[in-house]
């Protein structure tokens, strides 16, 4: 079964997700928005990113959030986007903690 958020918490600076498997993830903001997966920041059939990290408002909030399916989180953004499903595998993998960073399962270390 995979994991799913048992808790998000939207502060002025970052997302918090806890979840079921007792990890707890913080995104700031601005790379929770720069990672958006819609179709309007990435060319589906390439996967090329067209957002510019650089037109994103430093202090971008994510103003609410709301389940999509049994699968993800889509996001309302201070800049007025609301298109972005993020799965929850994506928001496993955008974890940027120290353990999800040096763990070898994540490709990221």
């Amino acid at each position: 079964m995979a994991t799913k958020p048992e808790r998000v918490e939207l502060t002025p600076l970052e997302v918090l997700i806890r979840w079921d498997n007792g990890h707890a993830s913080h995104y700031s903001n601005k790379y929770l928005r720069s990672q958006c997966p819609c179709a309007s920041c990435v060319v589906e059939w390439t996967k090329r990113r067209v957002l510019d990290p650089a037109t994103i408002p430093a202090d971008i909030q994510a103003l609410d959030y709301m389940e999509v399916g049994r699968y993800a989180l889509s996001f309302l953004w201070s800049d007025g986007h609301d298109s972005g499903i993020y799965p929850y595998v994506l928001l496993e993998d955008l974890c940027q903690c120290q353990a999800c960073l040096q763990s070898p399962a994540s490709g990221k270390g």
